[in-house]
Order: structure tokens, then C-alpha cells, then sequence
């Protein structure tokens, strides 16, 4: 077997084509759109190439198949801030071949190493973490756009390399035909007709100015996270423009306190209901059926893509408030039978709970696994890796929910 850089064109479509073989029995599968994961390893779309570095590999076997592929990347901003300067890796796919998977590893750990790195965290993803995050490991049912699926013996090839769990991720789900418990709603009803407090959707007439409010949330609301990056008008807008042909204006709504812009929500209906006929292809053709699918109502699923509150309001019930708003708009489509709710860290226990509040079920598990280099530092993940700022930053947040 051998490890190839991705240098050219022809190495390019191996990586993105390795899938076809790896999934070509899984009915669950969805492949991803080609140019969303080109454009992750794209300098002029990824704003993350600007404090970071990023390279691919494919692993052919002795006769030039291809039969797995991994991407590896050092996020300067990120890296720094743990006991062990921390790169990371994801897009990982192989056979079910034990020595070809820790190749492609070993290759990878090899190139954070000459770069100064001492750990790695995978599978992840070269960006913010909403998408293509963690190993699934239970749940195996088709994925919403942007969620990790990978075959169910991934596991045991992270877990006999010796990668430990830093952290698990729950994916929740809703079932819309069944009525939310009663109590959540009297709650939710009581918050969203509090005095000062106001709740408006989102218009694309008004787009630069809910956009605007939206950064303000987002740069409040993350600004404690590891994966923190500032967010600004002209970096979200594309996001906002490409999401365009799905937004239901009325199914994103922000919260105010006097006229403050203090939350938000925003659910999509998941695109992978179509994409999943596409091959990761969006040329002419697929975009005329996507257009007609979409009229006849294939997508049956929303999902939260965002939720946040400002840390000072996160005690308010302002996300109870949010989906009291949501409630008619998302019921008189009669065609959604069901919203995800993903995903949900362990380290965030008050969104965990909210969901319980909502008689949410269980859906999909992933974990995100670390792994140290050296092993006289190998200790418990979850302990022995935490940020060495993430004291203070637990304390600042403290007294910013407090005030």
C-alpha cells in the first residue's frame, strides 16, 4: 500500500470518488456535494487558511486502487491553547483494513509532528464545528446535511490506534406529530410575551440588518468556545446566500431585548433528502431537480442549524421563547414530520437539558477522539487535553450569565 499527497486534479476526484467504494452498500449513505468539500481545502473559500494549514492524502493499494483518503490540518488560532499544541484531522475514509487505516494516520500524525504538533484531535473537521465533526458511533440512519456518517467499524480502527474520547456529541430528534409536553409550552408562552422582550423572523428585505444582529449573537454567544472565530457581515453573507433557495423566512427568528439583538434560531429543511440522488454533483441537471423535489415537498425533515443567546440572557428562557414563536410556523407545514436536533456536547449540559424539556428522543451519538503522541503524557483525553485557558474562561462566562 502506499500514501499519496493530494497535488492535482487527478488526485483530487480520488479523494472525493473513494467514497463510492467505501459506501457502495450502505443505503443509509449520503454523499456530500463535491465543491462543499473542495471548498474546504479551497484558500479563496476557507477564511480558515489565514491562521492555518491544511494538506490531504489517498491510500492506494498494490495493484492502484484507491481505498481510503485523510486530510490533516493545524488551526494556528486553536492549537496553542492546549496542554499539547494540537492539530487535528478528519475526512477520513478506508476499507475495512486495519493496517491500510493506521497508514493513513501514522502519515498524517508524521506531518503535525514535523509542523511542531504533540496531539490530534479527529475526525474533525478544517473550520468551525457545525459540520462534519465527530465518529459516529450509534445511530446509523441516513445523516442531515453536514452531520458525520462513516461505517460502524471506524470505531475500532481510531480506538485500536489508541485515540480516546475527548468529548461526545448527541444528536436529538423531534417527533412533529407528536405535541410537545404541555409544560414546555405554558413556559415558552410566559417568555415570549415578557415586557421589553420581542421576537421578529428573519426577511431577506431586511437581510443586512438581521445578518448584522446575527454576528452580534454569534461573537457574544461563542466568544468562550475553543473554535471561536469572530464572525463579521461580509464572512457570513455568503453563508446566507447559498442558503438562500432553502430559507423558510419564518422558520429563523431572533429574540430582542429592547431592540438588543440578545438570540436566534434558525431551522432549514434538510437538503440531504434531495442531495442524496446527486452523486455530489449540483450541475444543471440536479439543480432542475432540486427544484422540482423541492416543490413536491421531498424534504420531510428540518433541522436546527444554529441556535444562540447571549451568555448575560442564557437564563432567561429566551430559547424557549424562540421556539414559542416557531410552534405555528412549523405546524402548519404539514409536510416536516420531523426536526433534528444537532448536536449537543457533553460539556453543555443547560442545552441538553432544554431539549429534555421538549420531549426530545434520542437520534445519533459521535465522539470526538484525541490522541497524544508521547506516551508517558497519555492520561485520560477529557482531562488530561482541556484547554489551558478554559479555567478562566469558565469563570468569565460565570459572571457573564450572572450580570
Amino acid at each position: 500500500m502506499q500514501v499519496i499527497e493530494v497535488q492535482n486534479n487527478i488526485h483530487k476526484k480520488h479523494f472525493l470518488n473513494v467514497v463510492n467504494l467505501i459506501y457502495k452498500k450502505d443505503s443509509s449513505y449520503v454523499r456530500p456535494l463535491n465543491k462543499d468539500i473542495e471548498n474546504i481545502f479551497s484558500p479563496k473559500e476557507n477564511p480558515f487558511f489565514s491562521h492555518g494549514t491544511a494538506t490531504r492524502y489517498i491510500l492506494m493499494d498494490n495493484t492502484g486502487d484507491v481505498i481510503g483518503r485523510i486530510a490533516v490540518f493545524i488551526n494556528e488560532k486553536k492549537a496553542y491553547g492546549f496542554d499539547q499544541p494540537t492539530g487535528g484531522i478528519g475526512f477520513f475514509e478506508c476499507i475495512n483494513d486495519k493496517k491500510g487505516a493506521h497508514l493513513l494516520i501514522d502519515t498524517a500524525i508524521k506531518w503535525l509532528k514535523d509542523k511542531g504538533m504533540e496531539a490530534v484531535d479527529g475526525p474533525i473537521n478544517f473550520g468551525e464545528n457545525d459540520n462534519f465533526w465527530g465518529l459516529l458511533v450509534e445511530g446509523f440512519t441516513p445523516p442531515a446535511y453536514g452531520m458525520q456518517y462513516n461505517p460502524p467499524y471506524y470505531k475500532q480502527l481510531f480506538e485500536e490506534f489508541g485515540f480516546q474520547t475527548y468529548f461526545e456529541q448527541v444528536t436529538n430528534r423531534l417527533d412533529l406529530k407528536k405535541p410537545f409536553p404541555e409544560r414546555f409550552w405554558k413556559i415558552a408562552e410566559w417568555v415570549g410575551k415578557k415586557e421589553d422582550y420581542n421576537f421578529r423572523h428573519f426577511t431577506w428585505k431586511q437581510s443586512d440588518k438581521f445578518i448584522s444582529d446575527f454576528c452580534e449573537v454569534y461573537n457574544d454567544a461563542w466568544k468562550f468556545h475553543e473554535n471561536f472565530t469572530k464572525m463579521t457581515p461580509d464572512k457570513i453573507r455568503p453563508a446566507f446566500t447559498q442558503a438562500k433557495p432553502i430559507v423558510i423566512e419564518e422558520l429563523c427568528w431572533f429574540a430582542y431585548y429592547n431592540n438588543e439583538p440578545i438570540g436566534f434560531i434558525f431551522l432549514y429543511p434538510d437538503v440531504n433528502q434531495i442531495l442524496k440522488y446527486f452523486n455530489g454533483k449540483m450541475n444543471l441537471v440536479n439543480k432542475l431537480r432540486f427544484l422540482w423535489l423541492k416543490q413536491r415537498k421531498a424534504m420531510t425533515r428540518l433541522r436546527v442549524v444554529i441556535l444562540g443567546v447571549k451568555p448575560k440572557f442564557q437564563r432567561s428562557g429566551i430559547e424557549s421563547g424562540l421556539f414559542y414563536n416557531l410552534r405555528e410556523q412549523v405546524y402548519k407545514r404539514t409536510w416536516f414530520d420531523e426536526m433534528e436536533l444537532s448536536w449537543v456536547g457533553d460539556f453543555n449540559p443547560k442545552m441538553r437539558s432544554l431539549q429534555d424539556s421538549m420531549g426530545a428522543e434520542f437520534s445519533k451519538k459521535h465522539i470526538t477522539y484525541r490522541y497524544v503522541f508521547d506516551p508517558s503524557k497519555r492520561k485520560n483525553a477529557r482531562a488530561a487535553s482541556i484547554p489551558t485557558d478554559t479555567k478562566e474562561k469558565a469563570i468569565k462566562e460565570k459572571e457573564a450569565n450572572e450580570l
